[in-house]
């Protein structure tokens, strides 16, 4: 049976037998059953990547951090996980860069960690184990953000949406050219993704428009 350990972008765990293109976590989530009992531990979400200096680790040790599962950058960040500092060193400095330049920080510095990981618990949950979700128009926004269609995870990407599944994007629809809608992916990720920050995508992403 597959362990609850895979995340949407709704930033719920799921278990599925996909494993996705990105590794990360959220602190201590599970039991010495590997069952998770938890929604989150802390502010600290990260996106890390899959393999890192030949470093293995446990899934799900006991009394340690429970590994994470993403189908790729974009649903990572919709759930709210920005990149890891250490194996992710590059994205990381790079988005902080993007994250000063989208005026997240009013002194335009650039952030330390602790205070984006403030900002972004503030806007990925409305409640405890609750998604915040927000709204603008479509027109607005960048390639990489997630919106709510029908109540489901949709991601913006080349004038299309595209549908999300565990294993990858599986059908597209034309991107509407106006409109105000829901937003999965929080406010201060959008921002640093319109400042330039672009995430990676699973390849099914091609596929989906074929």
């Amino acid at each position: 049976m597959p362990l609850q350990n895979r995340v949407t972008p709704f930033s719920d765990l799921i278990a599925t037998p996909e494993r996705g293109l990105m590794f990360g976590n959220r602190g201590v989530l599970h039991n010495e059953e590997r069952r998770i009992v938890r929604y989150n531990q802390g502010r600290r979400w990260i996106a890390c990547q899959l393999e890192f200096r030949g470093w293995h680790r446990e899934v799900m040790p006991p009394r340690s951090f429970t590994g994470l599962f993403f189908l790729d950058e974009a649903t990572a960040l919709a759930a709210g996980h920005r990149p890891c500092a250490e194996c992710r060193y590059q994205d990381y400095q790079r988005f902080r860069r993007c994250w000063s330049a989208a005026g997240n920080d009013p002194l335009g510095a650039l952030p330390s960690a602790d205070q984006m990981d403030a900002q972004l618990h503030r806007d990925r949950l409305e409640a405890p184990r609750t998604k915040r979700l927000y709204y603008d128009e479509i027109a607005a926004l960048p390639d990489g953000v997630f919106i709510l269609h029908e109540s489901e995870a949709w991601l913006l990407w080349q004038s299309a949406l595209h549908h999300w599944t565990p294993g990858g994007y599986d059908q597209h629809i034309p991107r509407p050219a106006k409109g105000a809608v829901a937003i999965l992916t929080p406010q201060a990720m959008v921002r640093a993704i319109a400042a330039g920050y672009a995430p990676t995508v699973h390849p099914s992403v091609a596929q989906s428009r074929a």
